[in-house]
């Protein structure tokens, strides 16, 4: 009955995506069948906000759908659709949670894994600059750890390094292996020619977010001379293809007003990049430098823009420091995703660089019941504050005691003291606190009394 349930709902959504690509005027029945594959709560008051716009054709969100669907390869928009919603929420969803309830720990929505460590650039402040540069995980390794995860209900896979497209042909021969999964790539977008955009059309399970870091200056700056142009050209590639795409930005103390500037996204927008990934500068990795983090004022600039721009824009935007409201804090330490890096090691995220298995010893499943993930779950949230998410940035001391009691080492080609980076961090994430908490109660009343009342039962038990 549950095949036969996903086969139905499965050639609903391809029979209205294809309406929908002929005429526009059928996203609202689009949308309304998608919105029924809500299980989650978040999800469903997700869909409830965004489908009034759906009809409005003066609507971002409206003008978004219209412009990818309109830009994108069509199979490439069926497939897509079908793998996020029908595989990897309507079938996916179900089974994590039952999996979860048999193992005692969380199963997280999507895996980020790093098939290697070998890159072709060499960026100031790489947050994966202290692991061994030589690192590969084998073929039969990464398919290994699909199948286990199809097993467990996780249909979404992210892959970042190193470069990613140093392994393009195993990407692309993973995709094809897994046809009911979704992919995402994060990438330098200097390896894309001509040939992989032609590979990504035919399997059409694969997205990408290219990195950018501003305008030319400042990309160049940072990732190389020449590269702006270099990802600039990648991406009228993929939109000349109907190759989805969007991009990811790290502001810093440099480039903080160039990336959250309306110039910025209306550039990426005319490039065709259908969504963009905000992250804030994490000192770790390669020359960690606490001087080129952005400050606070510039981390509430950046809320106040995206959030501008979400209600303005035809783009989709993340800004995963400042959306804990949305996301009920950290979303790590397998909870809603965890990292693998190119040696095996499973960590709780790409910025937490501490480990206590190896995914070549040990199942996906196994791997998720580690005392680290363990210690981070039972934290989790970690301030009730939720735009103070992260155990590092925002609740320093948090992480050495997570170390501690998991017993975790660091996995970096490098020795690291947990607590002395927390002790570095500790001014900046007091005059977060206080910042940010003006923002949490003014913005999120409701929300915010209900997690302080929580926090107050935690503490009487």
């Amino acid at each position: 009955m549950n095949t036969f349930q996903e086969f139905v709902s499965e050639e609903a959504v391809r029979g209205l995506t294809r309406l929908t690509i002929k005429d526009f005027n059928n996203l609202g029945k689009l949308a309304t069948v998608l919105s029924k594959f809500a299980k989650e709560e978040n999800h469903k008051q997700n869909f409830a906000a965004v489908l009034p716009h759906l009809s409005d054709p003066k609507s971002n969100w409206y003008q978004l759908l219209n412009r990818v669907t309109t830009t994108t390869d069509p199979q490439i928009v069926e497939t897509m659709l079908v793998n996020f919603l029908i595989k990897a929420s309507l079938k996916g969803i179900p089974i994590q949670h039952e999996t979860a309830a048999k193992i005692g720990a969380s199963v997280p929505f999507a895996l980020l894994i790093d098939p290697t460590s070998a890159c072709n650039l060499s960026c100031t402040g790489c947050w994966a600059g202290k692991y061994k540069k030589s690192d590969n995980l084998s073929y039969e390794l990464l398919d290994r750890i699909l199948t286990e995860a199809e097993e467990i209900g996780i249909y979404f896979i992210v892959f970042s390094g190193g470069e990613p497209l140093v392994r393009k042909k195993d990407i692309i021969a993973l995709a094809e292996a897994h046809p009911k999964m979704a992919f995402h790539l994060f990438t330098n977008g200097t390896l894309i020619n001509q040939e992989f955009v032609a590979d990504l059309k035919r399997v059409a399970n694969v997205t990408m977010a290219i990195s950018v870091e501003g305008f030319e200056k400042r990309t160049d700056e940072r990732r190389g001379k020449g590269v702006f142009q270099q990802i600039t050209n990648a991406m009228d590639l993929l939109h000349a293809n109907g190759v989805p795409f969007g991009f990811s930005a790290t502001y810093t103390h440099l480039n903080t007003a160039e990336v959250g500037s309306e110039e910025f996204i209306d550039f990426m927008i005319e490039r065709g990049a259908a969504w963009g990934w905000y992250f804030t500068y994490i000192p770790v990795g390669k020359d960690p430098d606490l001087s080129y983090m952005a400050t606070t004022e510039q981390r509430q600039y950046m809320y106040k823009q995206i959030n501008h721009f979400r209600g303005t824009k035809p783009i989709f935007l993340v800004d995963f420091w400042n959306d804990g409201a949305y996301s009920d804090g950290c979303i790590a330490g397998g909870r809603r995703y965890l990292h693998i890096n190119a040696s095996g090691e499973v960590e709780p995220c790409a910025f937490i660089h501490y480990s206590n298995c190896n995914i070549k010893d040990v199942s996906l499943s196994e791997a998720l019941q580690s005392p680290l993930f363990k210690a981070y779950q039972k934290r989790q949230p970690f301030n009730s504050n939720l735009l103070c998410p992260c155990p590092l940035l925002d609740n320093p001391h948090v992480l050495p005691e997570i170390v501690a009691e998991s017993g975790a080492v660091s996995t970096q080609n490098s020795e690291d003291d947990p607590v002395k980076l927390a002790k570095l961090l500790e001014q900046y994430s007091q005059e977060w606190e206080e910042v940010s908490g003006e923002i949490w109660h003014r913005d999120f009343p409701e929300l915010a009394a209900k997690k302080e009342e929580q926090r107050l039962k935690a503490n009487a038990r």
